[in-house]
C-alpha cells in the first residue's frame, strides 16, 4: 500500500517507520524544511530507542522517504495519515485542531482517485465529522472517506508497540475504507493483536478513555502511597497484593510524583473539555487531574521534609528530568514544578538526564545542568531521584557517598534498596514506604550539610540558564 504520513513528529515518524518495516511505500512529510533535510540525511530529531536503525533500514530499502511537498505525496497514496500535533490550548485546554483542519484542507486539494484520510492525532469527539465536511466543502468532486485510528504509542517502547500491539482501533462505518485499513494492518492477522472496528466517535473517544483510565489508576496508587507512609505499611508490597487480582493488574501501578509527558494531562484535559460540552460530569477524571496537579507540588515538601524542614541555602541534586526514562520529552515533567518549588524555597539545584537536558534548558532557569551523575551530586546535601533511568539504577553508592556533602537520597520511584543505601550511610526517603533512620556518618572533611556553610557548587561549575558542569 501508498501510505502518506502528515507530519513527521513523535507519532508520525514511528508510525511511518513501522508501516515501511511491515512493506508499505511510506512518504513522511511535514512543513519544517530543516526536519526533513535532517530526516534525509539520516539524523533522528526525536530520541526513542531503536527509531534510528529502523528509520535508516528503511530508507535504505527505499520504503521510507521524506518530503515537504504534500500535494505530490498525497495524489498517489491509498491512504494519508493524518498526524500532526494537538496540543491544549492555552486558555481552556481543549485540544487545538488547528493543524489537524489545515492538514485536512491540504490534502483535500491533492487527493486523485479514491483515498482514505486517516485521523492519527488524538482529537476530541466529532473532529473526523468536522475533517469530512472539511474535505466534502474543499473538494466536492472527491471520493475518499475518514477513519479514525487512534495511537496508543508509550514513549520508550514505541516501536514495541506499534509492530507488536494489543489492539488496533479502526473507526468507520465505510466498508470500503475498513477493506483499505484492514489491508494496511494485515500483517498483524496471524498474530495476537485484535483489530477493533467500530463507529468514528466511538474510536476518537476510546484513545481519551484509555489515557483517562491510566491516569487514574496512577493517581489511585499515588494516594494509596501516602496513606501507607501514614500507617506504617509499604506501598510496593500493597502493589503487589492488589496488581496479581487479573482484573486489575500491575501495570501503571507503581507509585511516583505524579504522571506528566505529552498524552495524560493533555487528554484527561481535552476529556472533560468535551464532557463539559454534552454537559455530562465526569467527577473521577476531575478528581485525578486535581490530585496529580497537588501531588507534584506535594514533592518539594516530601524533599524538604528529608533536608530537615528547610532547604534554604542548601544545594539539591536532581537525577533525572524528562516525565519517564527513555525519552527527550519534557513536557509536563513533575521534575519542572518541584524543582521550581526548591528553588523557591532557597535551593540550588544540580541536575542531570541521559537525555532531556537539552530541552529542559529552555524551561529553567538557573540550574547547574551536568555531564554525569557523580559531578551532578558533588557537594549536594540531598540528592533526589526524580526520573528512573536504568543507569541510575546501577548507581556506585561508594563513590556517590564520597561526592555528596550529606547523604541525604529522596527515591521519587522506589527504586533503591534500602539496606543498600544505609549501608553507605545514606537516609533513605522514599514513596508510600517507611523512612529510614538518618545516619550521623558524614565525610570527615565536611561539616554538618544542614545548615553551618554552603558548599561551592563544585569545581569551577557556573549557574546560569545554560550552565553545564
Amino acid at each position: 500500500m501508498k501510505i502518506t504520513m502528515i507530519g513527521s513528529g513523535y507519532v508520525g515518524l514511528v508510525t511511518g517507520a513501522c508501516f515501511a518495516e511491515w512493506g508499505h511505500q511510506v512518504t513522511c512529510v511535514d512543513k519544517d524544511v530543516h526536519k526533513i533535510t535532517r530526516l534525509q540525511q539520516g539524523e533522528i530529531p526525536i530520541y526513542e530507542p531503536g527509531l534510528d536503525v529502523l528509520v535508516a533500514t528503511n530508507a535504505e530499502r527505499r520504503r521510507l522517504k521524506f518530503t515537504t511537498d504534500l500535494p505530490s505525496a498525497v495524489a498517489d497514496a491509498d491512504a494519508v495519515f493524518i498526524a500532526v500535533g494537538t496540543p491544549a490550548r492555552h486558555n481552556d485546554g481543549d485540544a487545538d485542531l488547528t493543524f489537524v483542519y489545515s492538514a485536512a484542507k491540504e490534502v483535500a486539494v491533492a487527493i486523485r482517485g479514491y483515498t482514505v484520510i486517516v485521523t492519527k492525532s488524538t482529537v476530541p469527539v466529532g473532529t473526523g465529522d468536522t475533517v469530512e465536511r472539511i474535505v466534502a466543502r474543499e473538494r466536492p468532486d472527491a471520493e475518499f472517506a475518514v477513519v479514525s485510528n487512534p495511537e496508543f504509542l508509550r514513549e520508550g517502547s514505541a516501536i514495541d508497540d506499534f509492530l507488536k500491539p494489543d489492539r488496533v482501533v479502526l473507526g468507520t462505518d465505510d466498508d470500503r475504507a475498513a477493506s483499505v485499513m484492514q489491508l494496511i494492518y494485515q500483517v498483524l492477522e496471524e498474530t495476537p493483536s485484535r483489530i477493533v472496528v467500530t463507529k468514528r466517535r466511538t474510536a476518537e473517544l476510546i484513545k481519551y478513555a484509555a489515557n483517562a483510565f491510566l491516569a487514574t489508576k496512577i493517581t489511585f496508587i499515588n494516594e494509596m502511597a501516602d496513606l501507607c507512609e501514614a500507617v506504617g505499611a509499604d506501598v510496593q508490597d500493597l502493589a503487589v497484593g492488589v496488581g496479581l487480582d487479573h482484573r486489575i493488574g500491575m501495570p501503571f501501578f507503581n507509585a511516583g510524583p505524579g504522571y506528566g509527558g505529552s498524552c495524560f494531562p493533555k487528554d484527561t484535559t481535552a476529556l472533560l473539555r468535551t464532557a463539559q460540552d454534552y454537559g455530562v460530569p465526569l467527577r473521577l477524571v476531575e478528581e485525578t487531574v486535581g490530585a496529580n496537579n497537588a501531588r507534584k507540588r506535594r514533592m518539594a515538601l516530601k524533599v524538604i521534609e528529608a533536608a530537615g524542614g528547610s532547604i534554604d541555602g542548601l544545594t539539591v541534586a536532581v537525577l533525572g528530568l524528562t516525565f519517564k526514562p527513555d525519552t527527550d520529552d519534557m513536557r509536563e515533567a513533575p521534575s519542572i514544578p518541584l524543582i521550581e518549588a526548591l528553588q523557591r524555597s532557597g535551593a540550588t539545584i544540580r541536575a542531570h538526564d541521559p537525555q532531556g537536558m537539552r530541552h529542559a534548558m529552555s524551561l529553567l532557569s538557573e540550574v547547574a545542568f551536568c555531564g554525569d551523575v557523580y559531578s551532578c551530586c558533588e557537594g549536594a546535601d540531598v540528592v533526589v531521584l526524580m526520573t528512573e533511568w536504568e543507569t541510575y539504577r546501577h548507581l556506585d553508592f561508594g563513590r556517590l557517598r564520597k561526592a555528596v556533602r550529606v547523604p541525604t537520597l529522596v527515591d521519587l520511584r522506589n527504586i533503591y534498596n534500602r539496606d543498600v543505601a544505609e549501608r553507605h550511610g545514606f537516609s533513605l526517603t522514599g514513596i508510600g514506604r517507611a523512612h529510614s533512620t538518618p545516619s550521623m556518618t558524614e565525610n570527615p572533611d565536611l561539616e554538618d550539610g544542614r545548615g553551618a556553610r554552603r558548599l561551592p557548587l563544585a569545581r569551577g561549575a557556573v549557574v546560569s540558564k545554560q550552565a553545564i558542569c
